[in-house]
């Protein structure tokens, strides 16, 4: 019996970060193509905030994966379009910058993922709802042993 050389190209590794690529290009090209006018940072940070309403940026942060200062200047835009507000809270006995999503917020997020959801559901015609299902809990699985092993700092 002989042992097969593997290659990082022929690995897991490999494929979840060409497809990664491929989805922030397929991503780009589909909010230039649907007029969208928030970047892909922009959509993620609102979409998270509307589920976690009155979320720290330093949570926001992780959560996105973006460095505090990104998120700050993401933070930035998304208020200065109205899209949320920002107030002072305490957690922990210390201020913090907490966020709400607007009404305005809640309903553009609706409008884009409306058009966003309409040309991704092409993607996963070819697959049976069990079988989609079953690729993102397994990728969710994989994301959540990575985020146990790699150093975030944010």
């Amino acid at each position: 019996m002989t042992d097969k050389e593997i290659h990082y190209t022929d690995s897991i590794h490999f494929e979840l970060e060409q497809t990664a690529r491929l989805m922030k290009m397929l991503t780009s090209q589909l909010f230039i193509k649907l007029d969208i006018q928030l970047s892909m940072d922009e959509y993620a940070a609102l979409d998270t905030i509307f589920c976690h309403d009155g979320i720290c940026q330093r949570d926001l942060a992780k959560l996105i994966l973006k460095d505090r200062a990104n998120t700050g200047r993401i933070l930035n835009s998304l208020e200065e379009k109205g899209l949320i507000t920002r107030y002072i809270d305490t957690k922990n006995n210390r201020l913090v910058k907490k966020m709400n999503i607007t009404d305005q917020g809640t309903s553009e997020l609706k409008i884009i993922t409306a058009k966003f959801n309409e040309y991704l559901s092409g993607m996963t015609q070819k697959f049976r709802a069990k079988e989609v299902e079953a690729v993102r809990d397994t990728l969710r699985k994989f994301r959540m042993d990575l985020e146990q092993l790699v150093n975030v700092n944010i």
